[in-house]
């Protein structure tokens, strides 16, 4: 299996993954990095682990389609399989209609919470104000709404009674850390399957 990561962010689950590669934890071949700007901790970490990167900026007034298809043409240059994995990690960018129904069942994402609660982007904040008592990490299949897509693994955690945003975010980070190359591995495997639906 190939995958291609898109990230817009410090590339914290990024880096986790990419160690199981090199530690051959994860048996999947990663094709390179689609990133939003070159200026991301993402791509600092990936030029450390040396794979290719693809910077795309939003264009000022551009049309999420118009992004898409310029994502599209950087995940072509890094691999042109039509079987190759997108694997959102920390990608804050909504991606539309076309681009998810190009890569159906192929895009993967984690989200800081137990989906189909606390969709969106401030989910610790979400999970804190509802005085839930606990909270987790959901990777999911993207699909044309706001993390509604097929649930492919939760783990779960405590929320402690004197959790900030910030302490929350971090243990459930670690989680995000700890499955998301996993997650990948049993797709690899077969153990979970996707893109044959």
């Amino acid at each position: 299996m190939k995958f291609i990561i898109l990230c817009s962010s410090r590339g914290t689950v990024m880096e986790s993954v990419l160690e199981s590669v090199k530690k051959k934890e994860l048996t999947a071949q990663c094709m390179g990095l689609v990133a939003d700007r070159a200026d991301r901790g993402c791509v600092t970490r990936a030029k450390e682990f040396r794979i290719p990167v693809e910077i795309v900026e939003m264009r000022k007034e551009e049309s999420r389609e118009a992004y898409d298809k310029r994502i599209d043409v950087a995940i072509m240059k890094l691999d042109g399989d039509d079987e190759v994995i997108i694997a959102c990690m920390g990608w804050m960018w909504m991606l539309g209609s076309e681009f998810v129904s190009r890569y159906k069942n192929r895009i993967l994402n984690v989200h800081p919470a137990l989906l189909p609660k606390h969709p969106g982007a401030h989910a610790h904040d979400l999970v804190l104000a509802a005085k839930d008592t606990e909270s987790g990490m959901t990777i999911h299949l993207i699909d044309e709404g706001m993390d509604t897509g097929k649930i492919l693994l939760q783990k779960t955690c405590p929320v402690l009674p004197d959790d900030t945003v910030q302490t929350l975010k971090e243990r459930v980070q670690a989680l995000e850390c700890e499955w998301y190359p996993k997650t990948l591995q049993m797709v690899e495997m077969g153990e979970i399957k996707v893109n044959n639906e």
